[in-house]
């Protein structure tokens, strides 16, 4: 218990919770004030994923890149283990309004767009490291937001922002989930670059 207690707080996951907790809690208090009640748009929907899911990627890297790789602990079962619980947890936060007046739903474009964003998110992670894992995915969000898509290729491109019942969109989001978990798990965030000493 003492090494999951550790482990936790090495990669800061108290604080990245509470600050995607106030996230969701703020989102869902402006979509009550501006939205009214019922399900809130797509757009407000994607980018409160989108917000939840960068500040739980803080957590997926450690203050030490070397201890991150060492053969002492099992990091491949640590990190599949820490995957899973993100996407728990930024799920938990965004359903519980389905409790509410105003909700974050329909529960399938939830699942689809946190899946496939914090898939993307561990996918750059471990091609860019921990610092630069929220860049894809932003812009990535915000074209699809700013530049709607229809037909196939569309709905392909902009998988983020489609109906639930979307298939091109829901392939996409579980390719980048299976891609983004099989490379994090692997692999682990990128090693951090350091400046030559002068």
């Amino acid at each position: 218990m003492r090494g999951v207690t550790l482990y936790v707080r090495s990669r800061q996951v108290p604080t990245a919770l509470g600050a995607a907790s106030a996230g969701t809690a703020v989102a869902w208090l402006l979509a009550t004030v501006f939205g009214g009640r019922g399900e809130v748009g797509r757009v407000v929907l994607v980018l409160t994923v989108l917000l939840v899911v960068s500040v739980v990627t803080t957590t997926l890297g450690g203050p030490d890149d070397t201890l991150d790789r060492t053969a002492a602990r099992p990091w491949a079962s640590l990190r599949m283990s820490h995957l899973a619980a993100a996407l728990t947890c930024v799920l938990m936060l965004l359903l519980l309004t389905l409790l509410t007046g105003t909700r974050f739903g329909p529960a399938g474009c939830v699942f689809r767009d946190t899946a496939g964003l914090l898939g993307l998110t561990a996918l750059a992670a471990a091609a860019a490291g921990t610092a630069r894992s929220w860049f894809l995915p932003l812009g990535w969000t915000l074209g699809a937001v700013v530049f709607p898509g229809t037909g196939t290729l569309g709905e392909t491109l902009t998988w983020q922002t489609q109906a639930p019942d979307s298939r091109p969109a829901a392939m996409v989001a579980a390719l980048l989930t299976t891609a983004g978990t099989a490379a994090y798990v692997s692999r682990g965030p990128r090693h951090r670059t350091t400046p030559e000493p002068l």
